[in-house]
């Protein structure tokens, strides 16, 4: 199978985007790896690809990032620094890079080194081979993390892909092959505080996974805390739309159901027996049942109305400027 079947003679042009927040040790080796595949590369199915430029964005981090990634650039004409205003999140700095790419298809990659680029290949025969606009790679080892991380992982994923996805979505990570008109207009039009795979799943018409090898990490770990892990995934359940509100609604019918039933049993027993007085502790238990399931409904209404907020004000999801070097000559970045 050769390139000339999927449009042309000339190689696939693949951009490959990194956000990059805390990236200095391992972005060079990174690098290095994708310089292998700037050459027309063969597939192992046999189409013919190359890397026409490599996106770091600058996600306003510390360490020196910047330096390394303006080391990079003078280095390698294909690689092309993205610089962010302010820290505005991974998924932003994604969307900034997507923006600014122009390849045929879109790989997006973590700068810590886990993911291997030698899969892209496989990656674009599964595309072509599933008619696939969207490819995720699947890892086949355990994540290098924790083992309550990799639960918590576990769980958020199974709860997007059963109940928020628009898609049948099998796995979702931030190793993805998009094709890139798709992954464009995506970055073009998603508003702030959206979860790029929930905005990718409202437009891609088929979704497929390629196994992948993931690898340790090339830094001390501690990128992200339990805190913003939490915020993560309270993003990710606010920018599905409005199917969380469908569980409000399920929560209230349901303990309406309860109450009722409650109430028959109550009322049977005051016919049929005597009621014992001391029942301060069941009432305490329902009590904080019903309170629970109250607060948490109304959080989840708050951060659609929080997001609601930040949509009206016209809050950026991100603004790119030139390199702060460039502005501030004299001051370290």
């Amino acid at each position: 199978m050769s390139s000339a079947q999927h449009g042309g003679h000339e190689p696939l042009s693949v951009s490959v985007v990194i956000p990059v927040y805390n990236g200095a040790t391992t972005l060079p080796g990174l690098v290095k790896e994708l310089a292998a595949l700037t050459t027309a590369t063969q597939t192992p199915n046999g189409l013919v690809f190359r890397i026409s430029e490599v996106l770091l964005v600058w996600d306003h981090g510390p360490g020196g990032s910047d330096d390394a990634i303006r080391e990079l650039a003078d280095t390698h004409d294909w690689v092309r620094p993205v610089w962010l205003s302010r820290n505005y999140g991974q998924h932003a700095a994604t969307l900034a890079g997507m923006t600014s790419s122009g390849g045929e298809w879109i790989v997006t990659l973590d700068e810590d080194g886990q993911m291997d680029p030698a899969f892209i290949g496989a990656m674009l025969d599964t595309a072509y081979e599933q008619h696939a606009q969207l490819v995720y790679g699947k890892p086949t080892n355990p994540p290098p993390h924790g083992a309550i991380r990799n639960a918590g992982s576990r769980v958020a994923k199974w709860f997007f892909v059963k109940f928020l996805a628009d898609q049948d979505f099998e796995e979702f990570n931030s190793y993805r092959l998009v094709l890139g008109e798709v992954g464009r207009s995506v970055a073009a039009y998603t508003g702030t505080g959206v979860y790029l795979d929930v905005a990718l799943s409202w437009v891609v018409a088929e979704v497929a996974t390629c196994p992948v090898t993931m690898r340790q990490e090339g830094r001390p770990k501690g990128g992200y805390n339990y805190s913003r892990l939490f915020s993560h995934f309270g993003r990710l359940v606010v920018s599905s739309g409005t199917k969380p509100l469908v569980f409000v609604t399920g929560i209230g019918i349901a303990f309406v159901i309860l109450g009722a039933i409650a109430a028959i049993w109550v009322a049977y027993n005051a016919l049929v027996s005597s009621l014992p007085v001391n029942g301060w502790a069941s009432m305490f238990v329902a009590l904080m049942i019903v309170g629970g399931a109250v607060m948490m409904s109304l959080g989840i209404i708050a951060q659609y109305i929080g997001a609601a907020t930040n949509m009206s004000l016209g809050k950026p999801l991100y603004v790119v400027v030139k390199d702060p070097r460039a502005t501030f000559p004299t001051r370290d970045s």
